[in-house]
């Protein structure tokens, strides 16, 4: 079965570009071997990730999650069936303001002051879409 599940959670302190670009090819890579995709969102403060794939891989994904030390107050927002993928194209895009893509990583989408939580809600109202 294909799932979809949308978390929050906090990032730990010091997370910048390098980390974010660790995070991110590391994620691109298992997500990958997995069957998994998605997108995520940092504002500098806290992700916001919605990720699709087969029901095990979703529940291999979310065991490493909770164990990362990177991450604070995870929550699952949503998590359900679906019958089609919204982000099919990648193992894992990305949104957050541009100086965090010091390193012109494909798959990057900036946002600045204005869009970031219109993205947010956006992203979160895939909850509502399952």
């Amino acid at each position: 079965m294909l799932e979809r599940m949308i978390y929050t959670s906090k990032a730990a302190d010091g997370i910048g570009s390098l980390c974010l670009f660790n995070i991110l090819s590391k994620a691109r890579a298992n997500n990958a071997l997995l069957g998994i995709t998605g997108h995520l969102i940092f504002d500098g403060t806290h992700f916001t990730q919605c990720i699709e794939g087969p029901t095990e891989a979703i529940n291999k994904l979310w065991s490493s999650l909770v164990a990362d030390q990177r991450h604070q107050e995870i929550n699952i927002v949503s998590r359900a069936p679906i019958k089609m993928r919204r982000y099919g194209l990648w193992s894992m895009s990305f949104s957050s303001y541009k100086p965090l893509n010091g390193h012109n990583m494909p798959g990057f989408f900036p946002l600045n002051e204005d869009t970031v939580e219109f993205e947010i809600e956006r992203l979160m109202k895939l909850a509502d879409t399952n």
